[in-house]
């Protein structure tokens, strides 16, 4: 049965989490950090390479050989972090993965995506993992002790399942995860600790695989984050692909060399910079649409921020450049810190931060709105998109129905009003429930997001004292340009979501009028009973034919004045009962 809302949300606080190393992992490369002596450090691998390819390759039989550039590799695996928590129905968005190909399922889960390595299926976690121990061995090695903690950095963008897939990869790799940080506000976070900033800033990061723009305002030891916004299937990777596609480049690889050259050359092979630039602006335009919506839903213009941090490989992109030149100030657009470097220096700030116990704070945000779905379809929203983590708010409901013993609770994602527009998250049920009249039962209901942005969800009866607790860990991710366009719809359909919600509302309330007024005049005689029969019939007939809310309204008002009576004659038999059992 669905639920009635019955008072308002109650702030509650979470505890935050010790961390140890940093680790960047990227899509196209990873990179460890560590503070030492007060300063952040980059740690290389026993090559002297900072920057880790994010590349795990396996021989002809399917074997793991290693991670990086391997010449002996018969499978050389890139960009898997765009598969981190996706599953089958999301392979339209995968259309510019490289090894789209190899992508198949298993018969024990045919919602996860794998790859085809030689005779062996390789999950998206399990290539990470690689990693994640390639990572944990070189700080192992450069610290000569065993690690065990780190923050990794994700996209801000990044949904329940991928964030969950990404803290598995992990644990496979004998990490604990204490914190996944937002990876614009790792930038954030790096700037301002080395930079000592002060003030309102946006961050563009732009990487191989994702987008991801934040606005922080810094101040002091306390850095917060104001929103977030983004695009997890949009980055250099689609660059690679349209110049290869265009006839730019005969494959990926010499696609992004040729990318990185003109960086620094106006002309390279049988591209130039010009035509480089008219390829890529649908890209760029895109990425400023996303960068543009979020200042005018804070309420901010480019004259409001104190700086612009660019962050990311692609974001060295000349146009890019050019593109917030033509709205910023020089002076305010940072490059004082390396773009590819500053998300993962954040992370190993964080590290320290956290394990020292350092007075900086970072107050992050969670993306999209998490409500329950109540009678009538309806949204209830208890932690609002943006708000700062973690977080914990509660709400208390009542059940609907009369001798109602069990409630099924459905946790839903997104913006829109109805649940049916919204991601579904999750199902619960309160079972076992004293059989009394609608509105005796008070549920309590408890979101918690954690500084991960990961949700768990309690519930709470006050008459039984059941408790119930489900940590929401999505098994099918989320599909990414969704994300996207839960937004967008949130917006765009604002005026008649509303108009629908409240419709439903008045519905919902109708109904209640009809079954209580039903219900006394078969126990209560009243002279005008045929008249309230009357205007009971005329409020169901127009419940069954959908009339609109006003029509349902001046009915139920047309109801309650011709049931006064009614009414008052029940409070007076009520009350004689009860001076009655006084005097007994």
């Amino acid at each position: 049965m669905s639920l009635l809302q019955i008072s308002e949300p109650v702030n509650q606080v979470q505890e935050q989490s010790q961390i140890a190393i940093g680790i960047d992992l990227g899509t196209t490369n990873s990179l460890i950090t560590i503070v030492e002596n007060d300063a952040i450090k980059i740690i290389p691998n026993s090559n002297g390479d900072y920057m880790i390819p994010s590349i795990v390759n396996f021989d002809i039989d399917g074997n793991f050989i290693g991670i990086g550039n391997n010449h002996n590799a018969v499978y050389a695996i890139s960009s898997s972090k765009r598969l981190m928590g996706k599953g089958i129905g999301d392979l339209n968005l995968l259309t510019n993965f490289t090894h789209r190909e190899l992508i198949c399922t298993t018969t024990s889960n045919t919602d996860a995506i794998y790859l085809q390595i030689a005779n062996k299926k390789i999950s998206a976690i399990e290539l990470a993992s690689h990693i994640l121990f390639y990572c944990k061995q070189i700080a192992e090695q450069y610290l000569a002790c065993e690690v065990q903690k780190a923050v990794i950095t994700v996209p801000a963008y990044f949904d329940e399942a991928a964030k969950n897939a990404t803290k598995q990869a992990a644990e496979l790799a004998g990490l604990q995860v204490i914190r996944l940080l937002n990876e614009p506000t790792s930038a954030a976070f790096a700037y301002g600790l080395q930079q000592n900033y002060h003030g309102t800033f946006a961050v563009y990061d732009l990487g191989g695989g994702t987008f991801d723009v934040s606005v922080l305002r810094l101040n002091k030891q306390v850095f917060q984050v104001l929103g977030v916004s983004g695009d997890n299937n949009l980055g250099g990777d689609d660059i690679d692909f349209m110049m290869v596609q265009n006839g730019f480049a005969n494959n990926i690889l010499q696609a992004k060399n040729i990318k990185e050259m003109l960086s620094s050359n106006d002309y390279v092979d049988n591209i130039n910079r010009e035509q480089f630039n008219t390829l890529i602006e649908p890209l760029i335009a895109k990425t400023m649409h996303i960068f543009n919506n979020l200042l005018s839903e804070l309420g901010l213009s480019y004259d409001d921020l104190d700086g612009l941090m660019l962050v990311g490989g692609s974001s060295y992109i000349p146009a890019i450049k050019q593109r917030f030149a033509n709205f910023l100030p020089q002076q305010k657009i940072l490059s004082h810190i390396n773009g590819q470097y500053v998300v993962a220096m954040g992370a190993g700030l964080q590290a320290h931060n956290l394990t020292n116990s350092k007075n900086n704070l970072l107050l992050d945000v969670n993306p999209l709105s998490l409500g329950i779905e109540t009678m009538g379809g309806i949204v209830d929203k208890i932690i609002l998109r943006n708000s700062t983590i973690p977080v914990a708010k509660s709400k208390d409901f009542t059940t609907y129905a009369n001798n109602q013993t069990a409630i099924k609770l459905h946790i839903v994602q997104g913006e829109r009003e109805f649940a049916q527009d919204c991601r579904s998250l999750a199902y619960f049920e309160v079972k076992n429930l004293p059989p009394l009249p609608a509105g005796a039962i008070r549920l309590s209901i408890t979101f918690a997001l954690d500084a991960d942005g990961l949700l768990t969800v309690k519930a709470f009866e006050h008459l039984t004292k059941q408790q119930l607790q489900v940590a929401v860990n999505a098994c099918y991710a989320l599909p990414q340009d969704e994300i996207k366009s839960l937004l967008l719809a949130s917006l765009q359909y604002a005026k008649q979501d509303m108009h629908n919600r409240l419709l439903a509302e008045t519905k919902v309330a109708a109904q209640k009028d009809i079954d209580i007024i039903s219900s006394d005049i078969e126990h209560i005689d009243v002279d005008n009973k045929n008249d309230i029969i009357k205007h009971l019939t005329i409020l169901k007939d127009l419940l069954a034919n959908n009339a609109d809310r006003e029509a349902i309204l001046l009915a139920q008002q047309n109801l309650a004045s011709c049931s006064e009576q009614l009414i008052l004659s029940k409070m007076s038999k009520a009350l004689n009962i009860k001076l009655n059992n006084t005097a007994i």
